[in-house]
C-alpha cells in the first residue's frame, strides 16, 4: 500500500492562482479559428470570440492568459493590430507556417476575450525586433488615464478608460528567436527598455524579463546579479520532448509503454530545473520577492500527420494529461518561488486545453486535469510526502504516484494520480483526521484521446475514497488524475 502524508502545519505559503495560467500565439488555429472567428462568423460568438471557448474557459476558471507570443511577439508590432481591421497592415508570419497574418486580433480583441474569460492579461512585448518607445507606448495606450496623444488614440479606437494590465514580459526567448542575444547583452537592453516601462495612475506594473531555456543557469545568474533590481518577475521555458530528440520528438497517439514511462520521467526535470534557478535567485533574492515564471511549458511532439508543420496542431491523450498533474505537483512543492506557469498553448497547438475543428469543440484530457486543480488557486500549499513504489518499463522508471494538497477556508483538496498504465494502487493518508471526502477524477488508457466523433474522457464522480477511524483510503485504477475534497474529524 503506498502512503501520503499530510502535514497541515508545514506549509510554503499560497499555490498562486496565475500557476494555472494559459498560454495563446498567433500560431496555427490557436487565434484564428480556435478562438476569434469574427462577428459575421455563423458560429456562435460575443465580440468575434466563440461563446463555446469561453464558457469552457471560465469552467475552469483561467487566471492569467499570454499573448501574442512566444515566437510571434518579438515580430509583433502593436500598432498593427488597432483601429479599422479593413485598414491594418498584412504582415507574414515568418515563425509559423509563413502564413499572412491580417491583425484582425489586436490588443483591444485580446482584452476583450480576457474581460470575456475573467482573466488578467499577460502582455509580451517586442525587443527583437521593436524599440524602446514602441513597448512604451504600448504600455501608455492600454494603461494611461491621461489625455495624451497616445491615450487619445486608444479613445478613438473605443476604449476610454484604460484597461490598467498589470503584467508586462520585456521580450521573449531572447537567447534564441528573440534577438539570438547572449545574457550579458540581454541584460543591458532589459535594463534600457525596463526604464520605460512606467506606472500610470499609481498602479505598479509587474515586469517579467526574459529568462532561461532549460537549464540555462548562465543566463539566470547574469539576469539576477545585472537586472533584478528592475524586475519583478524573471520567465523559465521548458518543454518535455518525448523522445529526448527535437529532431524526432514522437507522435502525439502512436506511443508504446518505454515512450509513455519515458514522457513521465523526462518531465521530472522540470523540478531539477526549478531547484537550479531558484537556487541562484536565492543568492540574489533571499526573501524570494522575484517571481519565477514558467511562462511557457508542456508536451511538444510531432504534428498530426497531413497538418501544417508550422502549426504545431498535435492530439492529447491521457499521458499528457499525466504530464500535467505531475508539473502542476512541481509547482506547487515550489510555490515560494514559482508565480506564475503557462501552458502552451490554450486552444489547437501544442498541448491544448481545447481543440476546434469548424463549429465543434472538444475538451482534451489536459482541460480536464485544469478542473481538477482549480481548487489549489490561491489556496494554502500543505507539505505534501509521497511514498510509494517505482513503475516503468525496464528502460524508464517513476514514481507510481504524484500528488499535492492545499487548504481554502477549511476544506482541504488532495489531487493525485496513479502514473501506472495497468496497475491500481491503494493510498493510505495519513496526518490527519477525516470525517468527510468526496472525489472526482479523470481515467482512461494511456494514449486515449477525445476526438470530434466523442468525448469519452471526461470527469466522473469517484467512488474510491473509504473512510475508517477516521482515516481515508484512496483505490486508484490505472492512469488516472483525482482530486479529493476533504473536511479533517
Amino acid at each position: 500500500m503506498a502512503r501520503i502524508i499530510l502535514n497541515p502545519e508545514l506549509s510554503l505559503g499560497t499555490i498562486d492562482k496565475n500557476i494555472f495560467g494559459q498560454f495563446s500565439e498567433h500560431l496555427g488555429h490557436c487565434i484564428y479559428e480556435g478562438i476569434f472567428v469574427g462577428e459575421n462568423s455563423p458560429i456562435p460568438n460575443t465580440h468575434g470570440i466563440r461563446n463555446d471557448v469561453i464558457e469552457a474557459l471560465k469552467r475552469i476558471r483561467v487566471p492569467v492568459l499570454r499573448w501574442p507570443g512566444g515566437c510571434f511577439a518579438d515580430e509583433y508590432h502593436w500598432e498593427d493590430g488597432i483601429g479599422p481591421r479593413e485598414k491594418r497592415k498584412r504582415m507574414v508570419n515568418n515563425n509559423w507556417g509563413g502564413v499572412v497574418e491580417d491583425n484582425s486580433f489586436g490588443t483591444h480583441e485580446f482584452l476583450k476575450l480576457c474581460e470575456l474569460i475573467g482573466c488578467e492579461p499577460y502582455i509580451c512585448g517586442n525587443v527583437g525586433s521593436g524599440t524602446v518607445r514602441e513597448l512604451a507606448e504600448w504600455i501608455e495606450y492600454v494603461n494611461s488615464p491621461s489625455d495624451s496623444s497616445v491615450a487619445q488614440k486608444r479613445w478613438e479606437n473605443g476604449r476610454r478608460e484604460p484597461w490598467q494590465v498589470k503584467y508586462w514580459g520585456v521580450g521573449n526567448e531572447n537567447w534564441g528567436g528573440g534577438g539570438s542575444m547572449r545574457a550579458e547583452y540581454y541584460a543591458d537592453v532589459y535594463r534600457r527598455y525596463a526604464t520605460y516601462c512606467r506606472n500610470f495612475a499609481d498602479k505598479p506594473i509587474y515586469r517579467i524579463a526574459c529568462g532561461a531555456g532549460s537549464g540555462d543557469y548562465h543566463w539566470t545568474e547574469v539576469l539576477m546579479r545585472e537586472a533584478s533590481r528592475m524586475f519583478e518577475g524573471l520567465s523559465l521555458h521548458h518543454y518535455t520532448i518525448p523522445t529526448g530528440d527535437w529532431g524526432k520528438k514522437g507522435s502525439a497517439t502512436a506511443f508504446g509503454l518505454d515512450e509513455y514511462y519515458a514522457t513521465l520521467a523526462r518531465t521530472r526535470e522540470m523540478e531539477t530545473l526549478l531547484r537550479g534557478h531558484s537556487a541562484i535567485m536565492d543568492r540574489y533574492d533571499p526573501e524570494k520577492k522575484k517571481g519565477l515564471m514558467v511562462d511557457e511549458w508542456g508536451i511538444w511532439t510531432d504534428v498530426e500527420p497531413g497538418t501544417n508543420p508550422g502549426f504545431l496542431y498535435q492530439q492529447n491523450t491521457m499521458r499528457d494529461a499525466l504530464l500535467a498533474a505531475v508539473n502542476f505537483d512541481i509547482f506547487a512543492a515550489h510555490c515560494d518561488r514559482v508565480r506564475m506557469a503557462n501552458i502552451a498553448q490554450m486552444v489547437n497547438v501544442l498541448q491544448a486545453m481545447i481543440l476546434t475543428r469548424g463549429e465543434k469543440m472538444l475538451l482534451t484530457p489536459t482541460y480536464h486535469v485544469f478542473d481538477l486543480y482549480k481548487a489549489h488557486q490561491d489556496a494554502k500549499q500543505l507539505h505534501t510526502t509521497v511514498l510509494c513504489d517505482a513503475v516503468g518499463s525496464e528502460s524508464w522508471k517513476t514514481p507510481q504516484l504524484s500528488a499535492s494538497a492545499s487548504e481554502k477556508e477549511s476544506k482541504i483538496t488532495l489531487t493525485l494520480s496513479n502514473l501506472s498504465a495497468d496497475a491500481p494502487v491503494k493510498v493510505q493518508i495519513e496526518g490527519l483526521a477525516v470525517s468527510f471526502a468526496r472525489g472526482r477524477i479523470l481515467s482512461g488508457a494511456y494514449n486515449q484521446y477525445n476526438d470530434f466523433e466523442g468525448e469519452q474522457l471526461a470527469v466522473k464522480d469517484f467512488d474510491g475514497l473509504t473512510i475508517k477511524d477516521s482515516r481515508l483510503q484512496i483505490d486508484l485504477p490505472p492512469c488516472c488524475v483525482a482530486a479529493v475534497e476533504i473536511e479533517r474529524g
